[in-house]
Formats: structure tokens, C-alpha cells, sequence
């Protein structure tokens, strides 16, 4: 049975009526979105025209009004509305100029219902920055959460933790090396050629995928960029090394949180903490097999508030939260959620130790702020990644 995600039944009812904007989806590669743009296709009443600029080499602009043209000689075939999925429109030349002009002329008659879809954020966002402003409504579909593996593929929340979530993997999850395999070449290499190094001006590919492979191997963990030039060869200078960090959170890769600093939430050069968005990403490339990731405590410990990060990451709104950590000497704090004026400071814990220093410190540091305990001593981590995170936060 082929499982719907929640965003298709959202999709749907945003398409089947006329309206002044266009929808766009992005997310990272290999989480459904083509699925979910081919459900939505069966869902809607109306004929549809699928296309994905996703080739070997880049089509030009002349690419969308082609497709362009071809729903408009279908709208005339049919006198039906049609929905145009244009699929890595970031890989187009200049193809939010064009979408803008096509867009304007077509939006009034409401024969075309357009759907992009995309896997690099920062290119799709700087080109509806740039040119498609107040044109469209912006959906996120992020990688799998717990909730949809149980549902999917019978997972229990440990296989989650360790396997991360990429459907097209969990076929391979009885052979563990054959996981490795697929996730390491099929799906991380894939988005460092086309979404990162393939897209960007990039003068040391090979430094870039050192840094995602040194991310993978401290996951959630705070790391100094001196310490990421010792272990890097040819790194250049922090400036470079943080740059290349946001081109690999801008593929749902790798984040590096920022330290929280009242006031100046993103504090410029401090060490950042480094989470991975799906925990396959860190275990494909680890030596250790699930069996030995869950005997070795601490290992099991950095995957588990890696898992906690992610989900962060994943399913809070970045419009409307930050998500940061906190440090004083020794004594941090996993994770500091900014909303408006409300803090709220996050400890993870999957052992049988339980410390409340960081939490009691950032307590006193800041008074109004909440504090969450998740794992052992506090909200259950299965209870907490069956639920809508921005659900538990808003009602602190």
C-alpha cells in the first residue's frame, strides 16, 4: 500500500480551487514529494502535465515555457483547469524571471494551477525572494518522522533512531550493509553532486564533503571551527567552513546551531552544534551496526538528541522559531527554542543519569524562559516523537 503524507491532502485542497497564487514544495531529496505530486495528481479532478528539470544537463528558461505552452494546449483540448508540476525548477536558468511573466499573464484566467517542487532551499527561496513575491504559498514537506515509519513500515521508535527514515531505504534495513550502501551512494552522494556542489560556485568540492563526513561523525556535538581546521585538509579559514555549513543545511543536510544570546539570537562566531536532519544520514557512514550503536550508551546518547534536534529542525516553523544551544564554561543546555518573547531551554536525556545543572543555571540566567526535560525524567521520548512539537511548545 503506497503511504499518502499528511501534505498531499493539504495540497489538494489548495489546487482544486482558483487562486491568485501558486503553491511550491520544498523539501529534501528522496522524502516523497514527486510521490506526493503524482497522489495529488489522482486526487484532483482535472487533467495534469508532470515535468522534472532534473537532468544531467540543466534546461534553459525556454524548458518552462514549453511545458507552459503544453498546458495551455491541453486547457484548450479540454476547457479544464490544469495542474503543471514543474519538478528542481532551481536547476533552470533564471527560472523565476519566467515564471513571474508567465504567472502575471495567466494568474486572472485561473486555466493553469501551478506546483513547483524542489530540493534546494536556498536557491528556491532566493529566487522567490527575488522576483515571486507575493506570488505563491510555501509548503515544507521535511524528511519522515517516527509517527510515519510506525505507520509505514511497523518501525518501533529505536529502528527510527538508528535507520532515520528515508522510505526508499527501509527495504534495505534487514541487510544492514546494504542500507549503508544505499543511503551512502544513492542518497547522500547524489545530493552533494546536484544540490550542493553541482548548484553553487564551490572552490573545494572535496573540503565540502570532508566537513559533511566530520558532521556525521560528531552528531550533536558543539564543535569550534579551529578544531574543524585541525581535522579538515586544505580548509581554508572559518569563514569558509561556516559558508559551506549553510549550503549543506540549505540541502537538509547539516545545521550548525548557534549559540542563544538574549537579544542576538544568532551570535556571530560561536562554535556551532552540529545536527544532521535524518539520523541515516550519521549511521550509513558509521562503522557501528545498530546492535553496537544501542550497547555503546554514549554513541546511543548522540543519536538520540541528534534524533531530538532533527525533529526540531524538521517540524517547527523557521519563520516563526529559532532553535539554538546554550553553553557557560562546562555547563549546556542541548537546546534553546526562541518564539516571539517565549524561551523555552530543552535537556535530552536516554540515560539513567539525569543532570539539571544546565538547565537550573539557564534558569537563573533567565527567569522568564520554560524548561523541558525529554527522555528519562521527563516527557518520554516516544511520547514526544508521536507528537507535533509545535503543539507541546505553543501550550507552555
Amino acid at each position: 500500500m503506497e503511504y499518502q503524507r499528511s501534505i498531499v491532502e493539504k495540497l489538494t485542497k489548495f489546487l482544486e480551487k482558483p487562486l491568485p497564487i501558486f503553491q511550491v514544495l520544498i523539501g529534501p531529496r528522496q522524502v516523497g514529494k514527486t510521490t506526493a505530486a503524482q497522489q495529488l495528481i489522482k486526487n484532483l479532478e482535472f487533467p495534469s502535465i508532470y515535468a522534472t528539470a532534473d537532468q544531467i544537463l540543466p534546461p534553459g528558461p525556454e524548458w518552462i515555457e514549453g511545458q507552459w505552452n503544453l498546458a495551455q494546449l491541453k486547457f484548450a483540448e479540454s476547457k479544464k483547469p490544469i495542474l503543471l508540476v514543474l519538478d528542481e525548477v532551481q536547476k533552470v536558468y533564471r527560472w523565476s524571471e519566467v515564471i513571474k511573466r508567465l504567472w502575471d499573464e495567466e494568474k486572472s484566467k485561473g486555466n493553469i494551477r501551478l506546483l513547483i517542487l524542489g530540493s534546494s532551499a536556498l536557491l528556491l527561496q532566493k529566487g522567490l525572494s527575488e522576483s515571486l513575491s507575493g506570488r505563491f504559498f510555501l509548503h515544507k514537506m521535511p524528511h519522515w518522522c517516527f509517527f510515519e515509519c510506525k505507520q509505514a513500515f511497523k518501525w518501533n521508535l529505536n529502528q527510527w533512531i538508528y535507520f532515520g527514515g528515508y522510505p526508499g531505504a527501509a527495504i534495505f534495513t534487514s541487510e544492514e550493509s546494504d542500507w549503508k550502501k544505499y543511503v551512502s551512494e544513492s542518497l547522500i552522494e547524489t545530493v552533494l553532486a546536484k544540490d550542493v556542489i553541482g548548484m553553487f560556485p564551490i572552490q573545494k568540492p572535496a573540503l565540502i564533503r570532508h566537513l559533511f563526513g566530520l558532521a556525521a561523525t560528531y552528531p550533536a556535538q558543539i564543535l569550534s571551527y579551529n578544531k574543524m581546521l585541525g581535522q579538515l585538509q586544505d580548509a581554508g579559514n572559518a569563514t569558509t567552513l561556516a559558508h559551506y555549513l549553510k549550503l549543506l543545511e540549505g540541502a537538509f543536510l547539516v545545521s550548525g546551531l548557534e549559540l542563544f544570546s538574549r537579544g542576538q539570537i544568532k551570535k556571530r562566531g560561536s562554535s556551532p552544534k552540529l545536527i544532521l536532519w535524518n539520523n541515516a544520514l550519521i549511521n550509513a557512514l558509521s562503522l557501528k551496526s545498530f546492535k553496537k550503536s544501542l550497547e555503546d550508551q554514549n554513541w546511543w546518547g548522540r543519536l538520540v538528541e541528534n534524533a531530538v534536534g532533527a525533529f526540531l529542525l524538521n517540524y517547527l516553523p523557521d519563520s516563526e522559531w529559532n532553535v539554538s544551544y546554550w553553553r557557560d564554561g562546562s555547563i549546556e543546555v542541548d537546546f534553546v527554542l526562541s518564539h516571539g518573547e517565549k524561551i523555552i531551554a530543552i535537556e535530552v536525556k536516554s540515560g539513567s543519569t539525569v543532570r539539571k545543572n544546565g538547565l537550573e543555571l539557564f534558569k537563573k540566567k533567565y527567569p522568564e524562559a520554560k524548561i523541558m526535560l525529554i527522555g528519562q525524567g521527563g516527557l518520554p521520548l516516544k511520547e514526544f516523537f508521536l507528537a507535533r512539537p509545535q503543539e507541546i511548545f505553543e501550550n507552555l
